[in-house]
């Protein structure tokens, strides 16, 4: 359909659309943002109009009418490039169809100028919300900016640290239970866990889980067996081989993520070690490559993707005049994956590593 010019050849406005469709101009606006505070038969003569004449809103000037951009903020301290890369994945799945796009910001908290670059990230992008990932969203200080900017946002953290509209709690005390009972019920009495970053709250909410999962079998973790990693590969690696050069090495390791618990593979092959049969190994999160190593890596499954969507979900919620609380789910629940890295104890490690 041809694009209705007016005179001098210039293309329609919102102002000849209001016009002809006798309506304000607001009312187009809230057509043209689907908008649930339009009458039915307001809406099907407005969008008439647009049809008739090929009106285009400007995306630029829709900004300013509203005085902020239509990008959503991603702003996230978080060491592993799979579990980031998922995160995208299913943010972008939640605005796409909205007319919001995604905008990044990776950041360091450890950093003294952490705050200032993120509130100059804001301020700057003018943005409609933005979605928080772990450990960021953990973080009290980033919520206050965003609550001075007057910013939408959502938080995606193991417990709820805000009201249900702000949150998608992952629960993952929940999931590391489950690894415990899994080795605890394959007979593993000697486990031990390799923990994230002191500043994840997931950290102390996965080894929170994973010593009252052990406990419900009678097994208290031993704090000698406990190391912390990075939530990296390279982390996994010095941990695990820092835990089986002791006297008596472990028969199971549980992870704290899935790229640390790939690590433990390494450090175990390395070592001559056959997984599982000398060592069993669990991770945590499910990213792709855990069904790509082998053996396949048994581990608890986090949505991330999913919890991605669900988080842009609640902000595209707000731009319809819905209420986030009640529109998506709020809540995931983590749940083991069983596949081939773990089994009954076999040969003692200890035997294998002193030949």
């Amino acid at each position: 359909m041809n694009e209705t010019k007016r005179p001098g050849g210039k293309s329609a406005t919102i102002n000849d659309i209001a016009r002809m469709a006798e309506v304000s101009k607001k009312t187009v606006s809230r057509v043209i943002n689907n908008s649930p505070f339009v009458k039915d038969e307001t809406r099907k003569r407005v969008e008439a109009v647009i049809a008739e004449h090929g009106f285009t809103p400007d995306p630029q000037a829709r900004g300013l009418a509203f005085r902020r951009s239509f990008l959503v903020g991603m702003i996230y301290d978080n060491p592993s490039p799979n579990y980031v890369v998922n995160m995208q994945q299913g943010v972008l799945d939640g605005v796409r169809g909205s007319g919001l796009e995604l905008v990044v910001h990776p950041c360091n908290r450890a950093s003294d100028a952490f705050l200032n670059e993120v509130r100059a990230f804001i301020v700057r992008q003018k943005l409609f919300g933005v979605v928080m990932p772990p450990s960021v969203s953990e973080d009290d200080r980033v919520v206050a900016i965003l609550k001075e900017a007057d910013c939408p946002y959502v938080r995606i953290a193991s417990v709820s640290l805000d009201e249900p509209a702000c949150m998608v709690v992952t629960h993952d005390s929940r999931g590391a239970a489950q690894a415990a009972r899994h080795l605890a019920q394959l007979g593993h009495r000697r486990v031990a866990f390799i923990s994230g970053p002191d500043s994840f709250r997931s950290s102390h909410e996965r080894g929170r889980g994973f010593r009252e999962g052990l406990a419900e079998h009678g097994l208290a973790l031993d704090d000698a067996l406990v190391r912390q990693g990075a939530y990296t590969f390279e982390s996994g690696v010095e941990a695990a081989r820092d835990l089986l050069a002791l006297p008596n090495p472990p028969t199971a390791i549980f992870a704290g993520n899935d790229e640390m618990a790939i690590g433990v593979m390494k450090a175990a092959r390395d070592a001559g070690l056959d997984v599982p049969r000398d060592l069993s190994i669990v991770g945590f999160d499910d990213l792709p490559m855990a069904s790509r190593v082998w053996p396949n890596l048994t581990t608890v499954r986090l949505p991330i993707r999913d919890m991605g969507r669900m988080a842009a979900e609640k902000l595209t919620a707000r731009s319809r005049g819905l209420d986030p609380a009640t529109l998506v789910q709020p809540e995931v629940d983590p749940f083991l994956v069983i596949r081939d890295s773990t089994a009954a104890p076999g040969r003692q490690a200890a035997d294998v590593l002193s030949g």
